[in-house]
C-alpha cells in the first residue's frame, strides 16, 4: 500500500522516512519529493508498505505526530 507523507521537515532524509516507517511494518520504498532547483526537500514523500495492515498501523501510529518541530500527516496515496 502506497503512503503519501506530508509536512515534514525540510532537512528530513530518505532514510530517516524508512526508519520512521520500519517501526511499523516492511517498506518496500521510499521517496522524498525533491525541489529541481535547490536539490532540497519539498516537505513531502512517499513510502510503500509491504502489506495493507501495516500501512494501516502506520497511518493510525504516524498521522498527527511530531517529527522535530513538525506534525506531520500521513494518508493512503491515490
Amino acid at each position: 500500500m502506497k503512503l503519501i507523507v506530508l509536512s515534514l521537515p525540510r532537512d528530513f532524509t530518505e532514510d530517516a522516512l524508512a526508519k520512521l516507517f520500519k517501526a511499523h511494518g516492511n517498506i518496500k520504498g521510499c521517496t522524498l519529493v525533491m525541489d529541481d532547483k535547490t536539490k532540497t526537500s519539498k516537505g513531502f514523500g512517499f513510502v510503500e508498505m509491504a502489506l495493507e495492515h501495516e500501512a494501516i498501523i502506520a497511518i493510525e501510529k504516524l498521522h498527527g505526530s511530531m517529527v522535530g518541530t513538525a506534525k506531520i500527516r500521513v494518508k493512503a496515496a491515490d
